[in-house]
C-alpha cells in the first residue's frame, strides 16, 4: 500500500477482507439464533465498536446492542489484573447473548468477561472475536472468529496504539520500534511514542 503511514509495517488484513468476514460472521449468527426472539450483543469497549457497528447492519435477526468496558493493569496487558470500569446497563437474565470482541491475545480479559457475564444467568452465552493470538493461550472457547493473526502489535478497524490509528479500515502491523516491550510499562512504551513522534517533526533534527 503506497499510502501507508509511516509508523505502520504492513497491512496485515485489507478492508475488503474484513468486510466479508463481517458478512460471513453475521450469517453464521443469524442462522444459528434465526428461532430464538432476540440476541444480545455486547462490545467491548473501546476496541470493538467498529467491529459491532459493522456486524449489527448485517444481521438479519433481532438483536440488542450493549457494551462493557474492562481496564488491564500491571507491568503488562498480557500479564496485569483485568477489573470492570463498566457493566450492562440492560439485564440479560434469560437472554442469549454474544460478547464482541476486537482482539483476544493472551485470553485473560475473555476469560474475565466471560466468567462476570455468567453471573448475569443469561440463557446461553457466545463468544464473537474479530482477531486471535496465541490460540494455544485460550481457556474461553471463540464461536465466531474472524483472523488468526501473528503476535505483532496491530493496529485499525477499531486498535489503537496510544489512541492513533483507530480508526483506520485496515488492520496493519505497528512499526517495532513503537511497541511496548514485554515487561515495560505502558507508560514507558507511550513516553517513548511521543518523543520520536516529537523529534520526527522537528525539522531541526532531519538531517
Amino acid at each position: 500500500m503506497s499510502n501507508l503511514h509511516p509508523d505502520l509495517e504492513q497491512v496485515l488484513i485489507s478492508t475488503g477482507e474484513i468486510n466479508e468476514k463481517v458478512k460471513s460472521l453475521a450469517s453464521q449468527i443469524s442462522h444459528d439464533y434465526r428461532d430464538v426472539d432476540r440476541i444480545f450483543l455486547i462490545g467491548i469497549l473501546k476496541g470493538a465498536f467498529i467491529f459491532l457497528a459493522d456486524l449489527c447492519r448485517e444481521l438479519t435477526i433481532p438483536h440488542v446492542v450493549d457494551f462493557m468496558a474492562v481496564s488491564s493493569y500491571g507491568k503488562s496487558t498480557r500479564t496485569g489484573a483485568v477489573r470492570l470500569i463498566m457493566d450492562l446497563r440492560e439485564p440479560i437474565d434469560g437472554q442469549h447473548a454474544i460478547i464482541v470482541e476486537d482482539i483476544a491475545d493472551s485470553g485473560k480479559t475473555l476469560k474475565y468477561l466471560y466468567q462476570v457475564l455468567q453471573w448475569h444467568n443469561p440463557a446461553s452465552l457466545r463468544t464473537c472475536v474479530l482477531l486471535r493470538k496465541r490460540k494455544d493461550m485460550l481457556d474461553v472457547p471463540i464461536d465466531y472468529l474472524g483472523f488468526d493473526i501473528p503476535d505483532k502489535w496491530v493496529v485499525g478497524y477499531g486498535l489503537d496504539y496510544a489512541d492513533r490509528f483507530r480508526t483506520l479500515p485496515y488492520i496493519a502491523e505497528l512499526k517495532k520500534e513503537y511497541t511496548p516491550k514485554s515487561g515495560c510499562l505502558l507508560r514507558d512504551s507511550l513516553i517513548c511514542f511521543f518523543e520520536r513522534s516529537r523529534r520526527d517533526s522537528d525539522p531541526r533534527s532531519r538531517p
